[in-house]
């Protein structure tokens, strides 16, 4: 996760600066919450398109991890975009979507339960 959110920083800090040079200024008052949105679409992109297209981010690369549907096939749209959105409030809740993993029958996270994804190891 460390890795992963130093690649976000990048991904992040340029669509930031897309985001002031477009909009001229330091996204305040309203331009806030557009701003948040924003970067939470942008990060989303980067996750969902990841996983549709190799099922990998680029730090699951590096621990050889990829994600795929429960049936062991590329995830489909909808199971990137559920896994996304469960991802924030499982994390932000204390990190208790990780903390269900040691409970799971197959170690998945709870974010993966409810998509319909697992994190499978990618040596083979």
């Amino acid at each position: 996760m460390v890795y992963e959110s130093l690649l976000l920083g990048g991904v992040t800090f340029l669509a930031g600066l897309l985001f002031l040079g477009v909009t001229g200024g330091t996204p305040g008052g309203w331009l806030r919450p557009v701003f948040q949105v924003y970067l939470f679409l942008v990060i989303g992109l980067y996750f969902a398109q990841s996983w549709r297209r190799g099922g990998q981010t680029l730090a699951m690369k590096t621990w050889k991890l990829r994600l795929v549907g429960a049936n062991g096939d590329r995830i489909t749209l909808r199971q990137a975009m559920a896994r996304y959105v469960c991802a924030w409030p499982c994390l932000a809740l204390g990190g208790i979507g990780m903390l269900y993993a040691p409970f799971d029958r197959d170690r998945q996270f709870l974010h993966d339960r409810l998509a319909g994804t697992k994190i499978v190891n990618n040596n083979d």
